[in-house]
């Protein structure tokens, strides 16, 4: 059961019949009940409140109360509501959910698999493009959010109903291949290589990198780099030249590239493993190359682009800006091609509605340029979306980065995580007596936590933010963490354990009817739980994945008032089966919520 869809049926059923008998203005139904029928902030008024009242107002020219009393007389609240009492201050509309309906609801969504939640009236086709690293260089920590955001609005949406194709474009056919390439004829360490292939690589990118770039302050700080670059002081050049030497097709350079791309592939693949991420394709850079020319050639055939100084660009923000380049003027393509031959395959082949790409904000200038160079092309009833995210900080407030300056590893970070969580686990291990957990689940679970922390911390931000990466704070029993979520799955645990309740025959008896609520935590608890549905449609609202993770916050906070007040094994009859209804449904919610973000849930902590 979705409440707040139901809400809006009920008031746009009532707008209709005030505007028919000339209560309110007939043009309402431009305004938007998903926005102005929402959850309360306070319990004291109701459970939800309806801001309709105010914008007809000021069309009529009436006070918005007097609207709203016209607005109340013609709701029908049916068998979900309680009556709407008169409005409250300037004009809003206050309604309570019924105590049987809210019993009705926990007893079937404790049984149901999806917990209640509906799938989407309309699914949409929606491909989802992230992570995307740059093979042949060790993922560091500032691929976690692309990945992650990526992965949970994969779960969420695809869970909503709706046909999800994920897509990790890898980066593997850019200059930083010229810059390996050349590495490795000039500068390799055969021994390296064979003792860990992308460690080498990686190496060798970093220091043709600098010494190409040639930034006095880079070369001040690594002496290698700077005697490359007074050695080659037309380097800059001579990486391009191996970059378009593997474009053309040379014999030796894609050799070579064929030779790392696999050993990269695991390497990233691994990583994926244990982030428990995986994808429908990998189709990289790589494979849209041959489309290349003929994707230039047909935006200059349409007009669309055309010739400035050499180079081929689209003029997408007028003569005066700097276009959107599809061909430099010595010939070679850029990431932008890649990009309008990528949407050009994927309407094509997938045929979406939407595509995500879950990139950061530093990316949008170019986002917004491809998209609408797109729509120019012909690619207008696709709906592109650049799900923008911020960066990662030290608690210095700079770029995460190591002590010595590097970018922070990823599978470092993962394990810093597991080493902390696994301290954690120890030392409460080491405080029980006669519950003795082996060493194999104590390092299971220091995994879940562990990750499921990085993951968390990254998801519970504001996406568009910056946030301060904190293992100390991730790793809290307390607070909107994973930690605190995963311990209060364990609680609903072991409350069915220390019972010996079997939860099917359980289920099975709450198909049979709804149950009542004695207490006001009972009910507190029941309302977060019917939410459910709204959290997630609060996620594809603007994908963001923070807004599930507040509700399970807010869903943990409830039980923990219940649990911490109320007795559930010693309570008898009907207020018993209430309780552990609560108390299952409560578990399954933060599970299931915690699996859509790629979360593990161990069964004890």
């Amino acid at each position: 059961m979705h409440l707040r869809h139901e809400l809006r049926r009920i008031f746009s059923a009532a707008l209709s019949a005030a505007a028919a008998a000339g209560d309110i203005p007939d043009d309402s139904d431009d305004l938007s009940l998903t926005e102005m029928v929402r959850a309360t902030t306070d319990a004291k008024f109701g459970d939800y409140t309806a801001t309709v009242a105010m914008p007809l107002a000021k069309r009529a020219g009436k006070p918005p109360r007097q609207v709203a009393e016209a607005i109340i007389a013609k709701l029908e609240p049916g068998e979900w509501f309680d009556a709407p009492q008169a409005p409250v201050g300037p004009g809003f509309i206050n309604l309570t959910v019924k105590n049987e309906a809210l019993g009705r609801i926990v007893a079937e969504a404790a049984a149901d698999p999806r917990l209640g939640v509906p799938p989407v009236e309309t699914p949409s086709r929606i491909v989802i493009d992230y992570s995307s690293p740059n093979v042949a260089k060790p993922m560091h920590v500032g691929h976690i959010r692309s990945t992650v955001i990526g992965d949970a609005l994969a779960r969420i949406l695809a869970f909503r109903g709706h046909e999800v194709t994920t897509d990790n474009h890898l980066g593997d056919w850019g200059t930083q291949f010229g810059m390996i390439l050349w590495g490795w004829k000039h500068c390799r360490n055969d021994t390296a290589y064979a003792d860990n292939p992308t460690a080498e690589l990686g190496r060798l990118y970093r220091l043709v990198r600098k010494a190409a770039d040639a930034k006095p302050e880079e070369l001040a700080n690594d002496p290698e780099a700077a005697e490359l670059a007074a050695a080659h002081p037309t380097l800059a050049r001579d990486v391009l030249q191996e970059t378009a030497r593997l474009h053309e097709g040379d014999e030796e350079n894609r050799t070579l590239w064929a030779s790392f791309m696999p050993v990269c592939q695991a390497e990233i693949d691994r990583v994926y493993t244990r982030l428990h991420v995986h994808f429908d394709h990998t189709l990289g850079e790589s494979f849209y190359q041959p489309f290349l020319g003929e994707v230039v050639e047909e935006l200059l055939a349409k007009e669309i682009a055309r010739e400035s100084r050499g180079a081929i660009g689209i003029f997408t923000d007028g003569e005066e800006k700097p276009p959107l380049l599809i061909r430099k003027a010595d010939g070679a393509f850029l990431y932008a091609t890649t990009d309008l031959a990528t949407i050009r395959w994927r309407m094509q082949h997938w045929k979406p509605d939407r595509v995500l790409y879950v990139v950061d904000h530093r990316q949008s200038q170019h986002f917004r340029q491809v998209f609408a160079a797109a729509e120019a092309w012909g690619y207008g009833d696709v709906d592109l979306v650049h799900v923008a995210f911020g960066t990662v900080l030290g608690e210095d407030g700079r770029p995460f980065k190591t002590r010595a300056g590097d970018t922070v590893g990823l599978e470092a970070l993962l394990d810093e995580g597991v080493a902390r969580a696994l301290e954690v686990v120890a030392t409460s291990q080491a405080a029980r007596a006669g519950d003795a957990m082996p060493v194999e689940e104590q390092q299971a679970i220091a995994e879940a936590v562990g990750i499921g922390a990085i993951k968390y911390a990254d998801l519970s931000q504001n996406r568009a933010t910056d946030y301060v990466f904190s293992f100390d704070k991730m790793l809290e029993l307390k607070g909107n963490t994973a930690a605190y979520m995963q311990y209060a799955v364990a609680r609903v645990e072991g409350i069915f354990t220390k019972g010996g309740i079997d939860r099917e025959p359980l289920r099975e008896q709450l198909k049979q009817g709804e149950i009542s609520f004695s207490d006001p935590r009972e009910r507190a608890l029941a309302l977060q739980l019917a939410r459910f549905p709204e959290a997630l449609d609060e996620v594809e609202a603007d994908y963001r994945p923070s807004s599930l993770t507040a509700y399970l916050y807010e869903v943990a906070g409830a039980y923990s008032t219940f649990y911490d007040a109320l007795p559930v094994l010693k309570a008898e009859g009907h207020e018993r089966t209430a309780r552990l209804a609560l108390c299952d449904l409560t578990g399954q919610v933060l599970r299931h919520g915690l699996e859509l973000l790629g979360i593990t849930v161990p069964t004890r902590m």
